[in-house]
């Protein structure tokens, strides 16, 4: 049974990222695909951490918090040290994602008195 691989244009069209990104994160070393000659191909590892990568940039993490969390399995230190982490950097992502939302919701709030303020006085 042969394990998925995809060359460089497969791998940015399923994840639908530019090339340019996709060779930004071999270059930070998120990712590192197999080389032969000068083609790359993308196993299944680099699928399932390409997919980890565009899951914590979609919830605002940063791409170095984002190698950290990935190092931790590389290192050997397992799954449960690797949960940790993520738990702690979930919850402070989460308390600054609801102090933006409530930020929004003033300015919304504003904004739309100042609207219909402006309205009123045509």
């Amino acid at each position: 049974m042969s394990e998925e691989r995809l060359d460089f244009k497969q791998m940015c069209a399923r994840f639908d990222v530019t090339p340019r990104t996709l060779r930004h994160y071999e270059y930070i070393e998120l990712l590192a695909p197999e080389r032969e000659g000068r083609a790359r191909f993308y196993g299944p590892r680099e699928v399932a951490r390409m997919t980890l990568i565009l899951r914590g940039r979609r919830f605002g993490f940063s791409l170095e918090e984002i190698r950290q969390w990935l190092e931790i399995y590389d290192k050997g230190e397992g799954w449960e040290a690797q949960r940790e982490v993520w738990i702690e950097h979930a919850d402070r992502q989460l308390e600054e994602l609801h102090a933006r939302r409530a930020e929004l919701d003033e300015i919304i709030v504003e904004l739309q008195a100042l609207r219909d303020e402006t309205a009123a006085n045509q």
